[in-house]
């Protein structure tokens, strides 16, 4: 009997083990776990002294140069001592493996373990320190490329709305807002003067799911998934626009965003012109990820609805209205 095809599957955790175990020369004290599904998916395995993060990329998601860009910057930033979840060799000194899934070709990846834990509601001196080690990043990858996505408006906001124009319809209020602010940042986005604005390579993805605190100092970014190149301070907007969904109280919301730009200007410069940039970066990333969960919507994300686009749209709203608002 032939094998039906799939779109996704998800690995066995006592096959997969078995597979790191051998590849990475592993003690079979170690016990492999899914942790979670999603764009790829996570697992962890462990034995009582350490813990290591098992990343599958699921098909198609990304290819393996891609992957390999990935990994470098990675190793760049953990050089630079920029705390990072970083890539374990095997022991023939691969970082990448390849298996045969039943939809097809998929790569897997052993990382080290961010300790620590994740903090939704940071305290001030956490995101002093959140600001200062994004400058450290930001001073390592300024004016640098990596062989991956470049993040301009026509990525961010044009072909986002293409993808959700397969799931809603174009009159809608919220994909017409969509369309308008589309137009409306490309043609800011268009006319920055590059002297001003610093471009290099990105995550784009850096908020509190993706970091783990240790102590108010001790903090690690991981899932580098989307790094990319484009201008340095989307990783600020992003930052920025869920920390603002976070904290209900604006008050403490600006005094956070403070704290934040201070601890990055005391490691880089921003300049006047990115941070008034930041309300655009924000909403264009917002609007980005909802073209992503279009883009994987065939597997991963049943929250895709029309009742979804209303409330992530609306989130998008707030937050321009808000800045729009202090002008």
């Amino acid at each position: 009997m032939s094998i039906f095809p799939v779109i996704t599957s998800v690995l066995s955790e006592k096959n997969l083990g078995e597979f790191i175990k051998d590849k990475y020369d592993l003690s079979e004290g170690f016990k492999c776990t899914l942790f979670r599904t999603g764009v790829n998916h996570t697992y962890f395995i462990s034995d009582k002294k350490i813990k290591y993060v098992i990343r599958v990329y699921c098909h198609g998601w990304r290819t393996k140069t891609e992957i390999q860009e990935e990994l470098w910057l990675l190793k760049l930033l953990k050089e630079n001592s920029v705390s990072v979840s970083f890539p374990i060799p095997d022991k023939e000194n691969n970082l990448i493996q390849e298996i045969n899934a039943p939809e097809g070709q998929r790569y897997i990846v052993l990382f080290s373990y961010a300790e620590g834990k994740k903090m939704r509601f940071m305290d001030n001196e956490t995101c002093y320190e959140m600001g200062s080690l994004m400058a450290r990043f930001h001073t390592i990858t300024s004016n640098k490329n990596i062989n991956r996505t470049n993040y301009n408006s026509e990525l961010l906001l044009n072909k986002s709305y293409e993808l959700l124009k397969h799931y809603f319809a174009e009159d809608l209020s919220e994909m017409q807002y969509l369309k308008e602010i589309g137009f409306e940042i490309s043609n800011t986005f268009r006319e920055i003067e590059q002297s001003e604005v610093k471009k290099g390579i990105v995550h784009l993805d850096i908020w509190y799911d993706n970091v783990s605190v240790n102590n108010k100092e001790e903090i690690t970014i991981f899932d580098f998934d989307n790094c990319g190149n484009g201008f340095l301070f989307l990783d600020i907007g992003y930052f920025f626009i869920q920390l603002f969904h976070i904290e209900i109280n604006k008050e403490s919301y600006e005094s956070k965003v403070e704290s934040f730009l201070n601890g990055y200007q005391k490691v880089r410069a921003i300049t006047k012109k990115e941070i008034k940039l930041i309300p655009e970066a924000g909403a264009a990333i917002f609007a980005f990820y909802l073209g992503v969960q279009a883009q994987r919507f065939d597997w991963s994300n049943i929250f895709l609805t029309e009742n979804y686009l209303k409330m992530f749209v609306a989130r998008i709203k707030t937050w321009k209205e808000y800045y729009t608002s202090k002008k």
